[in-house]
């Protein structure tokens, strides 16, 4: 298996990957009550930077984009000091780190929020119930605000904001969550933006305005080659809709193109064939996801995708929890590990950080 093609370097800019394996995204809840990264979260990442890249778990631009309680945030200075500690233990062991920026929009609850507030989002629309809030309770969800105008843009500036504390806390760049629906997405489906303004669905281009807007922005506060973007045309999650994806990923993907972002990550699923329709008209680095709403990616299925030139690097998410040296387990043709689902969002080390590599487990194993 070590000449897997996913196995093999690639060029990210100025970054080396030794590897076409990326770590995704993946909402743990292990932050402090006020955002900050707990020491374990170091661990956690530091255990999986043989990752050609890793990609932190969705962190809240602001305290307006708060969608959970226990997320981590980027807006303070303790949060920016807990991610150094991460960003150093990843560095150290030889990896690679973004950042994922997620504001929630209409995502949250006021019992899951620091502030207390009610959540707003391009619509008052809410989310399918019930919802979790703190301490593992549940709640019916809440009819989220509209935000204004002023509010659009302050969450663009935000998102710029928090990307420089990114790199003020030693990350090599910055993933923008436009999807799965969070507040990007929210502007983009059919069902959550009922706007009638420049913001709305009077046409193509002002559905993907925010966008559009937003990646620009981060890209002139950090430079577009720290900046990457995540879509997922056509999810479902969160009770989402689009009935015809296509033309408007189309717009958005070719309206910023030309940014010389650092990567695209796209998720693929059934109904839409997003990498199919948008490698074409996407010129730099494609990061694909194929497991989203699925059985987790394989080794096969990855090694499809770039055999096809489909993507150039392929993200795994579930893999790497109970895996956390998934690339050597592929060059070993060994095995793999199922998480403990119960453990999954607990808010300690159990089900987090011990999980053992492969040169730690019994031979019987």
């Amino acid at each position: 298996m070590a000449n897997s093609v996913l196995l093999t370097p690639y060029s990210l800019g100025r970054l080396q990957l030794p590897n076409r394996i990326v770590m995704a995204p993946m909402t743990r809840f292990r932050a402090a009550e006020n955002g900050a990264p707990l020491p374990i979260v170091a661990d956690y990442y530091a255990q999986r930077a043989s990752a050609g890249l890793v990609v932190t778990e969705g962190i809240w631009p602001s305290s307006r984009g708060q969608a959970g309680w226990r997320m981590p945030g980027l807006e303070t200075s303790a949060h920016i000091a807990g991610w150094r500690v991460v960003t150093d233990a990843v560095h150290a062991a030889g990896g690679r780190i973004f950042a994922q920026l997620m504001h929630g929009g209409r995502q949250g609850h006021p019992l899951s929020r620091l502030d207390g507030d009610v959540p707003a989002g391009p619509s008052a629309v809410p989310v399918p119930g019930p919802v979790h809030i703190r301490d593992g309770g549940k709640a019916d969800p809440v009819v989220p605000g509209v935000m204004t105008r002023e509010d659009i843009h302050t969450a663009i500036r935000h998102h710029a904001a928090a990307a420089v504390n990114a790199m003020s806390a030693g990350f090599d760049g910055v993933e923008l969550h436009g999807a799965n629906s969070y507040l990007i997405h929210q502007f983009l489906a059919d069902n959550t933006n009922l706007r009638d303004d420049e913001y709305g669905r009077g046409s193509i281009a002002d559905t993907v305005r925010f966008g559009v807007e937003v990646v620009t922005a981060v890209a002139d506060a950090i430079g577009a080659s720290h900046t990457g973007l995540r879509l997922s045309p056509g999810n479902p999650q969160f009770g989402m809709t689009e009935a015809d994806p296509g033309p408007v990923y189309r717009a958005l993907v070719e309206a910023i193109d030309g940014l010389g972002l650092a990567y695209l990550h796209l998720t693929d699923n059934n109904r839409y064939p997003a990498l199919t329709d948008l490698r074409p008209r996407w010129a730099g680095t494609l990061i694909a996801n194929v497991g989203e709403n699925g059985s987790p990616t394989t080794q096969k299925e990855g090694e499809a995708v770039l055999s096809a030139r489909k993507a150039d690097l392929v993200s795994y998410g579930r893999a790497f929890i109970a895996n956390p040296d998934l690339p050597a387990r592929f060059a070993a043709g060994a095995g793999l590990s199922d998480p403990v689902e119960e453990k999954l969002y607990t808010h300690g080390a159990d089900g987090y950080t011990d999980y053992a590599a492969l040169e730690m487990e019994p031979a019987e194993s």
